[in-house]
């Protein structure tokens, strides 16, 4: 793994590359590696969850003073959701230089949404570890903000459980119902699956870290499908 390369991408040179190197470690690649000692990136996903959310949620805080709760809300769900996450990875090319093992590499798992996400969560992680909450604020603003500046000008920041009901109602339909279906992996970091429903029949499903973000998953995907979104 070319590690210089891809710091050049990131902009940030790392004091140890090894936690670089953990940070793009998917789990499969554990059994395929004769490194006992390499563990996976998930507790520095874990951990670059949590300063995403603090740092967007502080910056977008700052940014717009007259936004009220519910708007500020909506404008960090949009920017730190999977696709979004998934978008800024693949910008940086982050699915070039993943660990994973062969079965996930022929099943394409660089490519995939929430996979690219979580690692991008892990680099987060990585980089408030080796160079500090300034240096990650740097990082994230910078790679953010392109989208950031989209959605305000496209007007996108919604909440897409909100503008599914009121666009089937309009239509004089019921509201949307959204099930759990699922829950897989561990405990410290389980994915939900959640079905929304229209009428009965099955619209979209969606997943996320929590049953909420599932939820605002499921109906995006349903707008999409609906050609309904804005």
């Amino acid at each position: 793994m070319n590690l210089e390369s891809f710091e050049k991408k990131l902009k940030i040179k790392f004091k140890d590359a090894n936690i670089l190197r953990k940070a793009l470690t998917h789990r499969s690649f554990l059994n395929e590696t004769k490194d006992k000692d390499l563990l996976s990136n998930e507790r520095l996903e874990f951990l670059g969850d949590a300063i995403l959310s603090f740092i967007v949620s502080n910056w977008i805080f700052d940014k717009f003073p007259k936004y009220l709760e519910g708007k500020l809300t909506n404008l960090r769900s949009n920017l730190v959701k999977t696709t979004s996450l998934a978008k800024i990875s693949r910008k940086l090319n982050i699915g070039e230089y993943l660990l994973l093992s062969k079965g996930e590499s022929e099943s394409r798992g660089q490519q995939k949404p929430t996979l690219l996400a979580n690692t991008l969560e892990a680099i987060i992680g990585a980089i408030f570890l080796d160079q500090g909450i300034e240096v990650t604020k740097e990082f994230i603003k910078r790679n953010f903000e392109p989208l950031l500046k989209e959605l305000i000008t496209l007007g996108t920041f919604k909440d897409y459980k909100s503008l599914l009901q009121e666009k089937l109602q309009a239509q004089k339909r019921k509201s949307p119902v959204y099930k759990t279906v699922k829950e897989k992996g561990p405990e410290h970091n389980k994915i939900f699956c959640v079905n929304v429903y229209g009428e009965k029949e099955l619209m979209a499903t969606g997943e996320g870290k929590s049953k909420q973000k599932a939820e605002q998953e499921a109906a995006k995907i349903a707008l999409e499908k609906l050609n309904l979104k804005k």
